[in-house]
């Protein structure tokens, strides 16, 4: 497989320009989907505009200057996403991807912010020892004892040390991010979830300025109750 696509050809949510230049960097896989992560090269080059070719970019990322949740990562290809943090420890700079109206962006974020981020909770199952597995959107897997997490659910992580530091229930009253459709991030309150028994996703009632509206529940990420734990803009 090529390690580029065509520009034109790259997510609308990288919000790269399709005649800035002919090649961009294809992702490699991940535990995001390639709608809603960026190569970590195209993040440096492209975005926060450290470099001026691949090559620089490569160099940069290899010589490991690119955390992404504490973690030093050197492979240019390497794709972060949703709520993911970037590091750059050498200019003292810290970004969250979020998502927009226009796609994925970055916001730079204090050192603290940094060291917290959301994950939400999409698998749920039982181990040995009667022990909870949760899985959540960022491919991270944490072991429980407690059986009050739920799909849909959100947890507040310190990173890197995967410490689970508070459990924000998808309820009603709760603060939500919208991560998909026409509605793509807007914040929300959370009114009403409603399970449906037919081949249609449970849907979750929810209240966005002035204006009811029904979201996919997938769709809703829940990050606080009065306000967000983390800076999401």
């Amino acid at each position: 497989m090529s390690r580029h696509m065509k520009t034109f050809s790259a997510p609308k949510s990288w919000k790269i320009p399709a005649k800035s230049r002919p090649w961009v960097v294809r992702p490699m896989p991940g535990p995001h989907k390639k709608t809603k992560s960026i190569p970590l090269a195209v993040i440096i080059r492209d975005i926060l505009k450290m470099a001026d070719t691949y090559k620089e970019a490569k160099t940069i990322i290899s010589n490991g200057n690119v955390l992404v949740d504490g973690i030093v990562r050197k492979d240019p290809k390497f794709s972060p996403g949703m709520m993911d943090v970037i590091s750059i420890p050498s200019l003292n700079k810290n970004f969250r991807i979020v998502v927009s109206k226009g796609g994925l962006k970055l916001i730079e974020i204090n050192k603290n912010e940094a060291k917290m981020k959301l994950c939400r909770i999409n698998r749920k199952k039982l181990t040995k020892g009667k022990k909870v597995q949760l899985g959540t959107h960022d491919g991270r897997t944490f072991i429980v004892k407690e059986k009050t997490y739920s799909t849909g659910d959100s947890i507040l992580v310190e990173v890197p040390e995967q410490k689970i530091v508070e459990h924000l229930k998808m309820e009603k009253g709760m603060l939500g991010l919208i991560t998909g459709g026409e509605n793509i991030g807007e914040i929300v309150k959370i009114n009403q979830i409603k399970r449906t028994r037919s081949r249609e996703p449970n849907k979750v009632s929810c209240s966005l300025k002035d204006r009811e509206i029904d979201a996919v529940k997938d769709d809703v990420f829940v990050i606080g109750s009065t306000k967000p734990k983390i800076q999401i803009e």
